[in-house]
């Protein structure tokens, strides 16, 4: 049996052979002009790259911009390139800074909190550091340079917070103040190393009376009320005489559940206290405490009777007196002569009576004061106000 006849080739055949090889000769030789065109010219491919991001879908740039020669583009980890000192970017502004240009993203820049460096666990409630009795003597002079290397944690404007623990409270210390530096000094000497051991985050504000117009003692601290909370957001506030010296650091200067009196036993009366109501010489409110009763009065020109009508006010708002125990709550004061512009009030009587009637108007909600000008010294604020005159 003959073999069939081999099937005749369509004409049709050799033509589609021949067209895929032009087609697939054409695609190489395209593809070979491409690679060789981004390879070997000025741009590179990072270029190329560069302006697909600068502008998507395709974009020109300038055509007046001349090409961005390379330089001496410097690698980095995992091989990006970033901009040598002979790189040029011409479609930058040319006041751009090339250090901000070569920076590497922060974890802030990629919306990435930063590592926390604050102490997470709480401060104990009974500082471990206590030593409880001290002994306080102002025979020998104080140098506050040697207090300030003595005290290399406390920064500048007189704040310290607790590194190794949170504190519990943030108590801003107030000092109504004029004239009186050396008593200052003997304040800050003795106080700074126990508030640190007490583990307090603080601030000390002396609010200094300018000119010679007599001496308002609430009203400062009311200043220093406000003037301390735009520093720093403080729950506690203690105010304090400047002559004033705690004897033992047991005696926390912190605020508690009610007003709290902290110099319950001062050796100018015996170690004993003068009287029930008496609210003066150092005490401590909470920022709450503080507001409930609007602040201090603005009107207590001279010495005496304030103290008595921020007891009234803490009393008429259902509040009590805390305080240590006689033996803690032991302080000294520095012996002195009376203040000029300081003299007796003799309207104090009359208004301590009528402290639940004027107490709505008369306090941080009627305050006005000029600032003169703020001091930051290495362990203290010095803010020194106009308050006025006396009836205006």
């Amino acid at each position: 049996m003959k073999d069939p006849q081999p099937a005749l080739l369509l004409p049709g055949t050799s033509l589609q052979k021949a067209c895929r090889l032009l087609v697939l000769f054409c695609a190489l030789h395209l593809s070979v002009t491409l690679v060789y065109y981004l390879v070997g010219s000025e741009r590179g491919i990072f270029w190329f790259f560069a302006d697909m991001q600068q502008f998507p879908g395709g974009a020109q740039r300038n055509a007046t911009l001349p090409p961005a020669p390379r330089g001496d583009a410097s690698r980095v980890d995992g091989g990006s390139e970033v901009l040598g000192k002979g790189s040029e970017v011409p479609w930058l502004p040319e006041n751009t800074d090339r250090a901000t240009l070569n920076a590497q993203p922060t974890p802030e820049d990629q919306g990435v909190p930063a590592l926390a460096t604050a102490p997470q666990t709480d401060c104990p409630g009974m500082p471990p550091q206590l030593v409880g009795p001290l002994l306080i003597e102002f025979s020998k002079p104080v140098n506050l340079e040697e207090d300030r290397k003595a005290n290399p944690d406390v920064l500048e404007g007189g704040h310290f917070t607790p590194k190794n623990c949170r504190a519990l409270q943030k108590v801003a210390l107030i000092i109504p103040f004029r004239n009186r530096e050396e008593h200052l000094k003997y304040w800050l000497h003795y106080l700074h190393p126990i508030l640190q051991r007490q583990q307090l985050d603080y601030g000390v504000y002396v609010i200094n009376q300018d000119g010679d117009a007599t001496f308002n003692r609430a009203k400062l601290l009311n200043v220093g009320y406000v003037e301390a909370l735009k520093e720093y957001d403080y729950d506690c506030f203690v105010f304090s005489d400047v002559d004033l010296i705690p004897m033992d650091d047991r005696n926390i200067y912190k605020c508690y559940d009610q007003p709290r009196h902290l110099s319950v036993s001062m050796d100018k009366f015996g170690f004993r206290l003068p009287y029930t109501q008496f609210f003066g010489g150092v005490s401590a409110l909470s920022k709450a405490q503080y507001q409930r009763i609007n602040g201090l009065p603005n009107n207590y020109w001279g010495w005496g009777g304030e103290d008595d009508d921020i007891y009234n006010r803490i009393v008429s708002r259902g509040m009590g007196i805390s305080r240590p125990d006689a033996i803690t709550g032991k302080c000294r004061m520095i012996r002195h002569e009376r203040d000029r512009k300081n003299d007796p009030n003799p309207q104090r009587f009359d208004r301590i009576a009528h402290t639940r009637e004027t107490m709505n108007s008369d306090g941080i909600n009627s305050l006005s004061y000029k600032v003169v000008k703020i001091d930051k010294f290495p362990l203290y604020t010095r803010i020194s106000v106009d308050i006025g005159l006396p009836g205006r």
